[in-house]
């Protein structure tokens, strides 16, 4: 008499229920996890001013993270996301100083502080989705082009000098209150909604998947994929330059040296522990939202517990390499 072995079947339907929990659930779970650890071992985690000082501190991330969701989510990948935060954040005070525009009006300094800037970074971005689509170069390279020149943008239009700038009014965006809510933090919720609707009720969001999913495909349905592709990294620099006009008006001034710096790493692994795919043809914005959280707590944790920030690096390569492996074995 022969007997059926049903344990191999019974652990491989064990490992793909782990696996799907982990990666429909993981990062909320690291999420809750992290909040009972603090709640419990850090001092005063509890207090409005902890609070305050982890919304205001992720708020730049969602925002950039968003921008970065919606590029990866087509296939690619935007790392020069710091930079043009730090152009953003040196063009701002050169226009309300006066230095670039003959205006006297400081009302419309401010208005064109706030406009200008972002327009500046989006043509950046523009460029990046010309390199992607129309000379058909790689996005890490495409983009390694700003990342690198981009910064060194930032430190010629200012020599590389501080730029002191403290104007309530500029300000507002990053000192200022609604309601008692943090105005930045408001930002980034009205950015992180206005980017889920986008991709789950909107046509072009529907695109921006399918370009992701299967580029080929995508094009023989008629989908116009080099202005998808394009429209993405717009966006992304877009919410680049909104991020780095809160860092500047946060710090009453701007340093291109360090305005954005290693940003680009924080909105790839919000991306990655988030749940949307690297590779593309996903994209969970909310999952952003919470992975950008879930970074900033292992951050404040860290320092809250006297463990240098410098360990904060390490532990973030740590999740989007865990981020990764889940989201394979879950696909798989």
């Amino acid at each position: 008499m022969t007997t059926i072995d049903t344990s191999a079947p019974t652990s491989r339907a064990a490992r793909l229920n782990v696996a799907q929990f982990l990666g429909r659930y993981g990062t909320f779970s690291a999420f809750v996890l992290l909040l009972l650890f603090n709640i419990f071992v850090t001092p005063n985690f509890l207090s409005w001013q902890t609070l305050n000082v982890n919304l205001t501190q992720v708020a730049t991330i969602v925002i950039v993270a968003t921008g970065m969701t919606l590029v990866i989510a087509t296939g690619g990948i935007d790392l020069s996301v710091g930079s043009l935060m730090a152009i953003a954040g040196a063009a701002a005070p050169m226009i309300f100083m006066g230095k670039l525009l003959p205006i006297d009006n400081t009302g419309i300094l401010i208005i064109l502080s706030f406009i200008l800037p972002v327009l500046l970074v989006m043509a950046f971005g523009w460029f990046n989705g010309l390199l992607v689509t129309r000379f058909s170069i790689q996005p890490i390279v495409a983009t390694l082009v700003l990342f690198i020149a981009g910064r060194g943008l930032a430190q010629v239009a200012t020599n590389g000098n501080l730029q002191v700038f403290k104007n309530p009014d500029f300000q507002f965006i990053a000192l200022g209150r609604i309601a008692g809510i943090p105005a930045q933090v408001i930002i980034m919720i009205i950015v992180a909604v206005l980017a889920h609707c986008l991709i789950r009720y909107t046509v072009i969001g529907r695109q921006i998947i399918a370009v992701g999913g299967n580029e080929k495909a995508a094009r023989l349905t008629g989908i116009p994929v080099r202005r998808v592709k394009t429209f993405v990294y717009i966006v992304s620099g877009a919410l680049a330059g909104i991020a780095g006009l809160i860092v500047v008006a946060r710090n009453s001034a701007s340093d291109a040296n360090l305005v954005g710096l290693g940003m680009e790493l924080d909105a790839i692994a919000a991306v990655a522990v988030g749940g949307s795919l690297l590779t593309g043809g996903r994209a969970n914005i909310l999952g952003t939202v919470l992975g950008a959280f879930v970074i900033q707590l292992v951050r404040y944790t860290l320092l809250a517990n006297g463990v240098p920030d410098a360990a904060a690096l390490i532990v973030k390569a740590g999740l989007i390499i865990v981020a990764v492996f889940i989201q394979q074995r879950a696909k798989a």
